[in-house]
C-alpha cells in the first residue's frame, strides 16, 4: 500500500518586509538626520544654539510665506506666458517671447533691487506727469510706497515667471497634437480642449521641473534680506551683528534651510509619483 504524502497546511505566513520598505523613500532618513542634528544642538548646546533658534525662528514663517505666495503668482504668470508662447496670434507670441528673453537676461538680485529702489521713482515720475490731467491718480502714484514683502513677491514673480513660462510651453508642446485635434473633432472649442484635455496632461509632465523651481525659489528667498524683509537670513544677520557669533549662527541657518528644502523636495517627489502617467 503506497503512502500518501501529507498535504501541507497553511502554516505560519511570512511577511516580506522588503516589499514594504521598497515603497518608502529612504531620503526621508536624511530629513530625520538633519532634524535630529538641529534638535541636538538646541538641547545639548543651548548656549548659543537655543538662543539663535529663538531669535531666528520667526524668520522661517516669513520665508515660507514669501515662497508660497510668490509660487502661486509664478504659476499663474507661467501658465499665461506658456499659452502666449504657443499662441497663433503673432503679437501675443512676440510679447511673451520678448518677456522671457529680457527677464532671463537680468539677475534675480538686480530685479529685486530695481523694484525696491527704482520702481518707486518711476511711479513718482508717472504720477507727476499725470497730475495735470488726473490729479487724483497722479497724487496716488506720487505718494505710493511699496511694501518690502510686496516688492519681494513682485520681483520673484517677474523673474521666475519667465522660467515657468518656458516650463509650461515645453510641457504643452510635449502633448501630441492629436489630442487637440481629437478634442476639436468632438465639438470642443480651443479653450475647452486646452482646459480639459491638454493642460491636465501637461501638468503631469511639468510637475518635476515645477517642484524643482519651488525648491530653488525657497533658497533664493534669502535674497530678500536686502529689501529689509525679516526673513530667516536677515534674522541671522541681525543676531550676528549683536553677538558676533558668525559660525554658530550661520551653521544653524544653513541647517534650517537644508531641512526645509529636503522636506519640500521629498513632498514634490511624492506628488510626482502619485500623478505619474500610467500609475
Amino acid at each position: 500500500m503506497s503512502a500518501i504524502a501529507p498535504t501541507p497546511g497553511p502554516g505560519p505566513r511570512l511577511v516580506d518586509t522588503r516589499g514594504r520598505l521598497a515603497g518608502i523613500d529612504r531620503w526621508w532618513l536624511l530629513v530625520l538626520a538633519v532634524l535630529a542634528i538641529i534638535v541636538f544642538m538646541i538641547v545639548a548646546m543651548a548656549k548659543p544654539y537655543a538662543e539663535i533658534w529663538n531669535f531666528v525662528k520667526d524668520g522661517i514663517s516669513v520665508t515660507l510665506r514669501i515662497s508660497v505666495t510668490s509660487f502661486f503668482t509664478i504659476l499663474i504668470v507661467g501658465m499665461l506666458g506658456g499659452l502666449g508662447r504657443i499662441s497663433g496670434n503673432r503679437i501675443v507670441r512676440g510679447a511673451s517671447s520678448l518677456y522671457v528673453e529680457v527677464v532671463r537676461g537680468i539677475p534675480l538680485l538686480v530685479w529685486l533691487l530695481y523694484i525696491w529702489f527704482a520702481l518707486p521713482q518711476v511711479l513718482q515720475a508717472v504720477g507727476g506727469a499725470l497730475t495735470p490731467l488726473a490729479p487724483g491718480v497722479g497724487a496716488w502714484l506720487t505718494g505710493l510706497r511699496i511694501d518690502p514683502f510686496v516688492a519681494a513677491v513682485i520681483g520673484f514673480t517677474v523673474c521666475y515667471g519667465a522660467y515657468m513660462t518656458e516650463i509650461f510651453r515645453a510641457g504643452i508642446e510635449s502633448i501630441s497634437k492629436g489630442q487637440m485635434e481629437a478634442a476639436r473633432s468632438l465639438g470642443m472649442g480651443y479653450a475647452q480642449a486646452m482646459r480639459y484635455i491638454v493642460l491636465p496632461q501637461a501638468i503631469r509632465v511639468i510637475l518635476p521641473p515645477v517642484g524643482n523651481e519651488f525648491v530653488t525659489l525657497l533658497k533664493d528667498s534669502s535674497l530678500v534680506s536686502v529689501l529689509a524683509v525679516s526673513d530667516l537670513t536677515r534674522r541671522g544677520r541681525e543676531y550676528v551683528s549683536r553677538s558676533f557669533l558668525s559660525f554658530e549662527t550661520f551653521t544653524m541657518i544653513a541647517l534650517i534651510y537644508l531641512l526645509m528644502t529636503l522636506i519640500f523636495t521629498r513632498l514634490a517627489r511624492w506628488l510626482e509619483q502619485r500623478l505619474t502617467i500610467g500609475h
